[in-house]
């Protein structure tokens, strides 16, 4: 959530070159690996949709795919119909969707567990989650960079949450979902930056419902 105040001319030139260099091509990216995971005919909730650019991409690749999207704080520029939630809670009945998926979300939150429930109780079947991986101190290095780099500019909160895979598949386990895909070499980044920025460090992972989710409890 942007705090509205005026970047300073370093962060606005930050955010220039990052636009330039790097959006066009993740979005991109992102949509034709997301696109191959999600079926025909199906429809997809955006948990955290941003602007929209993501779906509607994957929405040009995908025959009959229809999306709505949910954000926190939604945009009045969105490229798909946009309601708001509380960042916790779907305003949506149980199986509402055949998919719910988030781009580059749970990292941004402390409750990924109770995000993934909520999801798990929409979708009639299918979870799909892009993310980051991070297995070792040099991992999470790089991503606060990353992630500094790509939404301080914006005002984005940073908790900087990233998961191993063994952390992914406890989350995953609780929240009632098998992994059905992994991909862990996804081409975010063109050369040189993804030697830097790349190296196993994205995944996207496609999840099937197993049973309902059971959240801890304090």
């Amino acid at each position: 959530m942007s705090t509205g105040a005026k970047d300073a001319p370093g962060l606005s030139l930050l955010k220039a070159a990052h636009g330039r260099l790097l959006f066009d091509r993740r979005a991109r990216v992102l949509s034709e690996f997301l696109a191959a995971q999600i079926p025909a005919g199906s429809s997809v909730l955006d948990i955290g949709c941003g602007d929209g650019t993501i779906a509607s991409l994957i929405a040009s690749q995908v025959p009959g795919v229809r999306f709505q999207g949910t954000e926190f704080a939604p945009r009045r520029t969105c490229r798909i119909d946009c309601v708001p939630f509380d960042g916790t809670h779907l305003p949506f009945p149980d199986v509402s969707f055949d998919v719910c998926m988030f781009v580059d979300v749970l990292h941004h939150t402390h409750g990924i567990e109770a995000l993934l429930a909520e999801a798990s109780r929409v979708s009639r079947r299918l979870v799909l989650i892009k993310d980051h991986l991070s297995e070792r101190p040099l991992d999470f290095q790089t991503l606060k960079i990353m992630d500094w780099v790509g939404n301080r500019p914006h005002g984005v909160v940073l908790p900087y949450n990233y998961q191993s895979r063994r952390e992914w598949n406890d989350f995953f386990a609780r929240a009632g979902l098998a992994v059905r895909v992994w991909q862990d070499r996804v081409p975010v980044y063109p050369f040189p930056f993804s030697l830097a920025f790349g190296r196993g460090l994205h995944v996207i992972a496609l999840l099937e419902k197993q049973r309902p989710a059971v959240l801890s409890r304090a």
